[in-house]
């Protein structure tokens, strides 16, 4: 029987790389997505057909607790238990310091932290209860060793998951493992349509010279969720080619 992987805002970005990644490696896959269903549909029916698996979509705001609820309800009664969940959805509202409010903080902590909290609460208690299971969180550099005044809600936010994190693997040990992953700059089409001399800055300080691929970033988030990364807990990987 295939394993499967819930993954929010899996239908674009680094969530795709990642959904298509686990669907290399045979899992079922339960997508979440906000908006832009004929992007989603379109790439449930691309790994359907090109790796002979399961894709369950399901729509939801992760901003929205009942929201939240709904969909660990349809993913329980669908498959009634789950391998790995990949908390990867996530917002960013970049503006200057001065403009921030209130209003700001409160959207990106309700995506970034209070709906990883919700969902690794209510499918780590399940995992839990069937002694297996992992987690990953997706958070950032800009939670670690990058800071900028004009997303400071969005870095806080990354700080706090990478606590939740910790937090989380003591509450579910000793059988669920829970990672997060931190990548620095990726080719992701929001960040291409970044000021180009901000780019450029910014490649210059990375050792090797460039931006991430979403593949890149995919492929470490895999390794936490296989057994050759069993006895890795608790842990924050940095994925950004070497910040200097």
């Amino acid at each position: 029987m295939n394993k499967v992987a819930l993954i929010t805002g899996g239908s674009k970005g680094i969530g795709r790389a990642i959904s298509e990644r686990f669907a290399k490696e045979g899992y079922n896959l339960i997508i979440n997505y906000k908006e832009k269903v004929d992007i989603a549909e379109k790439l449930k029916n691309e790994l359907e057909e090109k790796f002979s698996i399961n894709v369950m979509l399901i729509r939801a705001d992760l901003s929205n607790e009942e929201s939240i609820n709904q969909l660990v309800e349809e993913v329980i009664k669908a498959y009634g238990s789950i391998d790995v969940l990949v908390n990867n959805a996530g917002i960013a509202i970049d503006k200057e310091f001065e403009y921030r409010n209130v209003e700001d903080w409160e959207n990106t902590l309700k995506v970034n932290l209070i709906a990883p909290f919700l969902l690794s609460k209510l499918i780590g208690q399940n995992m839990f209860d069937n002694k297996k299971g992992t987690i990953i969180n997706i958070s950032s550099t800009n939670g670690i060793n990058t800071y900028y005044p004009t997303s400071i809600d969005y870095d806080a936010s990354k700080a706090g998951l990478i606590n939740l994190t910790h937090n989380l693997a003591i509450q579910f040990a000793p059988y669920v493992r829970v990672n997060c992953v931190a990548p620095g700059w990726v080719n992701t089409e929001m960040n291409k349509e970044l000021p180009k001399d901000f780019i450029n800055d910014e490649t210059q300080k990375i050792l090797l010279k460039r931006f991430a691929e979403p593949s890149e970033i995919a492929n470490v988030v895999y390794f936490l969720a296989s057994e050759d990364a069993s006895f890795i807990n608790s842990e924050v990987v940095k994925v950004d080619g070497g910040w200097n």
